[in-house]
Formats: C-alpha cells, structure tokens, sequence
C-alpha cells in the first residue's frame, strides 16, 4: 500500500476546504446522533426565553467554529504525527458540535453569527502559532482552551431556559467531550500555561461571547 506525502501546498489546500465547510457547507463529522432530550418545540418557548435560547445557541456555535479554527491551525504547524492526529480527531468532534449547535438554531428560528469568518480567520492564525512554539505548549493550549470552554458552557447551561431541553441535551453532551479534550491534552504532554497567556485567552473569550450574542 503506497502511502501518500502531502506537501505544504497540499496542506494549505487542504485548510481552505475545511474553513470554507466550517463556514458555509457541511464539515465532515464523526456520525454520532445528536443528543436527545424531551423535544422542546421553539414554538412551546415564550418569545423572550426562545431569544434567550437562540442567542446562547449562536455564541456556542461561533465558539465551536473558533475551536475548528484552532484545531487546524495546530494541526498544520505541529511537530510530531502522534500530535497533529490527536488535532485531528479532536477537530472532527468538534465538527459534531458546529451541526449540532446550526440545528438547533435553525429549530430556533435564528442564524450563525455574521463574524464566524472573522473569528475563524483569527482562531486559526492563533492556533498555527501555537503549534509552532512547540507540542508541549501547543496541546497545554488545547487544555487551557478547554477547560475554558468547560466554565463558559456551564455558564450556559445556568442562563438556558428550563424549558429548553433540547438545547440543554447539546450543552451537557459538549461540555462532556471539551472536559476529555482537555484531559487528553493533559495526559500527551501538554505544558500548564502561563497565566498571563491564560488571562489574555478569557479576555479574546468575552469579545467574542459578548459580539456574537448580538451579531
């Protein structure tokens, strides 16, 4: 069986495709069902709390399509194979994520944000960064990012509406594959941070929280 030595050309091409699937088509996902609840209809929520829902949906959507964005960039620029796979897989879970997160704002009556280009563009250029200082830090990034999005979720599963079952399904189920994300950089090498680097992270976090709940 030949195997097949992709060139950076190949690589970058390889890049677009997945921004422009993130962005506006379908990115290629694990297969997993999405996670069920006692369907709440966004008709059964009052207007107020259906908004509510709609605009934390849009933000954890726009977070998945910066997390997509991180896991390519490192992916492209990290040293080792064993590291670049584990980008990879974790990448494609996070892809469960995006479908997940457009359905139910669909279902929602609402839309992606209009600044998922811009952040995605960003994500990506961080995360190939990431990947150049080294593996170590580069997947103690991963945890940092992680363990972030861990807070920021439970933060929405608090704000959600009781009603809304079928978008609280979705959070707990993210929430469960960020904290082992996290844990599996941990446990591949990945180097605690520096706590200005992890400053600097929750501050681009609450930009992009507080411009995609309105946008």
């Amino acid at each position: 069986m030949t195997t097949r030595h992709y060139t950076p050309a190949d690589a970058l091409l390889g890049n677009l495709d997945q921004a422009i699937r993130t962005l506006f088509g379908r990115p290629a996902t694990t297969g997993r069902s999405r996670p069920s609840a006692a369907a709440t209809q966004a008709s059964e929520l009052p207007p107020a709390e259906q908004r509510l829902s709609a605009r934390l949906m849009r933000v954890n959507h726009t977070g998945e399509v910066c997390a997509q964005a991180l896991y390519q960039g490192q992916a492209l620029t990290a040293d080792l194979a064993e590291v670049r796979g584990r980008m990879a897989r974790a990448a494609d879970e996070e892809n469960d994520h995006l479908a997940w997160c457009e359905a139910r704002l669909k279902e929602l009556d609402s839309r992606t944000s209009v600044l998922n280009p811009l952040f995605y563009a960003g994500s990506f250029v961080i995360g190939a960064l990431a990947g150049k200082v080294g593996d170590r830090w580069s997947l103690g990034f991963v945890a940092e990012t992680e363990y972030q999005v861990v807070q920021h979720l439970d933060s929405h599963l608090k704000r959600l509406p009781e009603q809304d079952r079928a978008s609280r399904a979705i959070l707990e189920q993210m929430k469960e594959d960020e904290a082992r994300h996290a844990t599996n950089a941990v446990v591949a090498g990945g180097a605690r941070l520096p706590l200005p680097i992890r400053l600097l992270m929750k501050g681009v976090s609450k930009i992009m929280t507080n411009t995609t709940y309105w946008l």
